[in-house]
């Protein structure tokens, strides 16, 4: 083993000089939200970067330099091209050329919701039977503490190189925001971890290349800690302000003027905001993570659970407000109403629609027999869903389209900021308002409900 010693004492020299150097060729396997904005910031600092994906009309797009992704531009990825630095293919025997491969692939629950890595594996197992001497893999996808080093060395060890000796693995979790402009993937702070002090060393040099500030910490087990814990800490908070929503509404306290208020306490409070639901691939996903693993160590999470189950009610309680507006207002029930959804995607000004509460409230709609369609500026359609295949390629309506002759309420699930919250309004309808759309911008509520 050589885990402690000298990186110029070892063989890992010369790696450590191509990181250096800008001459190391970056493999990144898996080009979607999280590996295609890091593939082109890396080849934009310099660093020669194959991009690897499953899907070769991904690749076909990118190699036309036709972006997917809201994070990178046509012009990012034309400066890629023009500077020679990017490469996108389905050939993943060309893994062999690479030095450093970086993983981004999905880490979705099963149906029982226990962790599924699937992706991980079947990508570890494509690396080790491509993969050469002296390169450096690094896992960035969510998962719990310690699966780089009991589930991606063993896999990656089958091809017949010795880990720490031929490979080095380091764990670095993603901290992509889809839609945040303020911060990109070079301007977050990157949290590095490895099993060695080799390791760690030579995946903090590849990101010191790559993105403006590296954090390391003592393991990669640390590292996967650090990204599952920052997602707990937002799915808990979530979860406390939308019960919070439930009991105030019900004592006819407004949850956002009190947010509001809180939130001018310069110190000890931090405002979340709530709404129908938890999207996104993260928060939904993560938490079960650490719930799954903990049991193999006689723990329980109660809070994790708890703060699961009160955002996966979230929809029905939206759905129960729904109901009681048609009554109040149009005397109609569900089953025989006609329901504009607003925002599929399941966060606002992204076409995201990954995990989206959007999605489980049109579904839920239709089993209770109401019409739905759905206005988004952000979705044409509604993509392949591995819970809701029954909804592929449900078209959203356009604004001209939407008439009060047309629908019996209006539901705003998620609040793009391209959407005519005036003329929702004049349209004189039943307005439920999950995100605070409408007060947000100051137009009449006489209409609307908060839900």
């Amino acid at each position: 083993m050589v885990s402690e010693m000298n990186v110029e004492d070892t063989p890992t020299s010369k790696l450590m000089e191509a990181i250096e150097t800008r001459t190391a060729k970056v493999g990144v396997i898996g080009l979607g939200y999280v590996g295609l904005p890091l593939s082109v910031t890396a080849a934009l600092r310099g660093l020669d970067v194959i991009g690897f994906d499953i899907d070769d009309e991904k690749t076909t797009l990118l190699d036309k330099g036709q972006s997917y992704v809201a994070a990178v531009t046509r012009d990012m990825l034309e400066q890629a091209a023009t500077s020679g630095k990017s490469t996108w293919t389905a050939d993943f025997s060309r893994l062999s050329e690479c030095d450093v491969i970086v993983i981004c692939v999905p880490t979705p629950l099963t149906q029982h919701r226990e962790p599924d890595l699937t992706f991980v594996e079947e990508t570890a197992k494509t690396i080790a039977r491509y993969m050469t001497a002296n390169t450096l893999v690094v896992l960035e996808s969510t998962t719990f503490p310690g699966t780089t080093k009991d589930v991606l060395t063993p896999i990656l060890e089958t091809g017949g190189l010795v880990h720490e000796r031929d490979f080095w693995t380091a764990f670095s979790p993603e901290r992509e925001d889809p839609g945040n402009k303020t911060y990109r993937t070079h301007s977050i702070p990157k949290i590095v971890g490895g099993d060695s002090e080799t390791a760690r060393r030579l995946a903090e040099a590849f990101y010191a290349k790559v993105v403006d500030q590296v954090v390391p910490v003592s393991s990669a087990a640390s590292a996967e800690a650090v990204k599952i814990t920052e997602n707990i800490f937002r799915a808990v908070n979530i979860a406390l302000v939308n019960e919070l929503k439930v009991i105030y509404d019900a004592m006819g306290i407004d949850i956002w003027e009190v947010i509001d208020g809180a939130a001018t306490k310069p110190f000890g409070f931090m405002p979340f905001y709530p709404g129908p639901g938890l999207g996104g691939h993260c928060i939904p996903i993560d938490p079960f993570y650490l719930t799954w693993k903990a049991r193999e160590y006689g723990h329980s999470t109660r809070f994790i659970e708890l703060a699961g189950e009160i955002n996966v009610n979230m929809p029905r309680y939206v759905i129960g407000k729904l109901r009681e507006v048609l009554d109040r207002q149009s005397g109609k029930g569900l089953s025989v109403s006609r329901i504009l959804l607003v925002g599929i995607s399941y966060k606002k000004n992204v076409p995201d629609m990954r995990e989206s509460p959007s999605v489980v409230l049109m579904d839920s709609l239709l089993q209770a027999g109401a019409q739905v369609d759905f206005l988004d500026p952000h979705v044409d359609s509604i993509p392949p869903m591995r819970e809701f295949p029954h909804l592929l390629g449900r078209k959203a309506v356009s604004p001209h389209q939407i008439g009060s002759e047309n629908y019996d309420a209006v539901l705003i699930s998620t609040d793009h900021d391209a959407i005519d919250y005036a003329h929702l309004v004049g349209l004189g309808l039943p307005i439920v308002d999950t995100r605070n759309a409408i007060a947000a911008r100051g137009l009449p509520m006489d209409l609307v409900t908060k839900a």
